[in-house]
């Protein structure tokens, strides 16, 4: 069957197995060929693409909670929506959410997935106790930062490439309250919202949407938005209420055009210094998810989230020169978010480091491969690198001069029976095993 990522590109046929059961998945992973592990297809490029993929869509079931420690176990195709829909109104939270909800607790190990929280609390992968991982030899074992730790660590961040993540115990956060108090703040320019990040760099959640065709004075003009948990009120998980995007747009229904009216309207909409709101956790954290199959906005050529890094001593410089890149471009931004990132973890392959991370969404069209490309050098020469998660083209070489612990990654799975037996599209792309 056919099958695509989040951005819709690329596409690829694959033959697709779907365990059942967890004693299904066991037996089935030694007799098959090279395969990938995928969850929800939320992932947007090619990292959980391959000829041959394993399903965990139906591993989504609950094990144990104990509720005197938040520590939860749950199969590794159970999604981020279930748990928040069980357990918010029990008092207890994710620690770290991503920016959609949808997708699965594997999904987000093997990402290693960061929040709108990262500058305090960091990744997704501080906040798991243990990972039972399927190896390559047909072994269950179970690895944590203390037992095995060198597989846990290749394996949070690994994009599934050490092996298929069967099940997971979690540390959720208890919490008395499940709506978050909002407060967005307008700025300029490029340096005026820097300064924001840093001023408020307390808050609880931060995150930055950006006018990327915006220029001159105004290059990088931004709203920032930063949340704080309330203390009092309701513990509610609401269900989504998203409306559907027909399949395959018209490719052309997002143009440049577009982009330019909207990116402008929405910043002179922004209320600077308005008070702060009550907000539903759901709209706060993953507003999109409120509108079913977004992607297909973009037709079926689908869209690139290209999504970098740069430490913070170079943020200004290399985000000023990526802004301009994309500003005489001409091509459509029609998507961006700004992060303010904590430190790096310990996971080989794990994406954030201290500094500042963006990520444009732009329509695959002719030109974009080009710009990109572009821009993958001004990363490169500024120490960042882009997120595995939401990659579709980049290079060996941006690759490995992004990740240069991936040598050692390489090592962690020889010895724990992954060559030859976990492959994705985009590990044969990027010159792994």
């Amino acid at each position: 069957m056919e099958l695509h990522g989040w951005g819709r590109y690329p596409r690829q046929d694959a033959q697709v197995v779907e365990p059942v059961s967890r004693q299904q998945c066991v037996r089935a992973v030694p007799n098959a060929g090279p395969l990938i592990a995928r969850g929800r297809g939320r992932s947007y490029g090619d990292s959980a693409l391959g000829p041959q993929v394993l399903s965990t869509r139906h591993l989504d079931q609950f094990h144990d909670f104990d509720p005197l420690t938040g520590l939860l176990s749950c199969a590794a195709g159970t999604s981020l929506d279930d748990i928040l829909k069980t357990f918010v109104p029990r008092g207890w939270f994710l620690p770290v959410l991503p920016g959609t909800r949808f997708i699965t607790v594997g999904g987000a190990i093997a990402s290693d997935v960061h929040g709108k929280n990262h500058h305090r609390d960091g990744t997704f992968s501080a906040y798991v106790s243990s990972i039972q991982i399927l190896l390559g030899n047909g072994e269950c074992v179970v690895a944590s930062p203390t037992d095995k730790a060198e597989l846990f660590h290749a394996t949070c961040g690994g994009m599934g490439l050490t092996g298929v993540i069967v099940s997971a115990v979690l540390r959720l956060k208890a919490i008395t309250a499940s709506d978050i108090l909002e407060t967005r703040i307008k700025a300029p320019s490029l340096d005026a919202v820097l300064e924001a990040f840093d001023a408020n760099a307390a808050s609880a959640y931060s995150v930055a949407w950006m006018d990327c065709m915006a220029r001159g004075a105004s290059l990088g003009r931004s709203v920032l938005v930063m949340g704080e948990p309330c203390v009092e009120g309701p513990l509610v998980a609401r269900r989504a209420k998203a409306f559907g995007v027909p399949a395959d747009m018209p490719s052309g229904l997002l143009n440049r055009a577009v982009a330019r009216v909207f990116n402008a309207t929405y910043y002179r909409r922004a209320r600077s210094g308005a008070p702060t709101t009550r907000k539903p956790f759901e709209s706060f954290f993953a507003p999109l998810d409120a509108i079913a199959g977004w992607s297909s906005l973009y037709g079926r050529p689908g869209f690139l989230q290209y999504q970098f890094v740069l430490p913070k001593e170079a943020g200004v410089t290399g985000l000023r020169e990526i802004l301009k890149r994309i500003g005489q471009s001409g091509l459509g931004a029609f998507l961006a978010v700004l992060k303010l990132f904590g430190d790096a973890n310990d996971n080989p392959l794990s994406f954030p480091m201290k500094g500042y991370s963006l990520a444009v969404d732009f329509k695959a069209e002719a030109g974009v491969f080009e710009l990109l490309d572009v821009l993958d050098g001004i990363v490169a020469a500024h120490g960042g690198r882009l997120y595995l998660a939401k990659d579709a083209r980049m290079s060996e070489a941006t690759f490995k001069a992004g990740y240069p612990r991936w040598q050692e990654f390489e090592e962690v799975r020889a010895r724990w029976h992954a060559h030859g037996k976990f492959m994705s599209t985009q590990s044969r792309r990027l010159g792994l095993a």
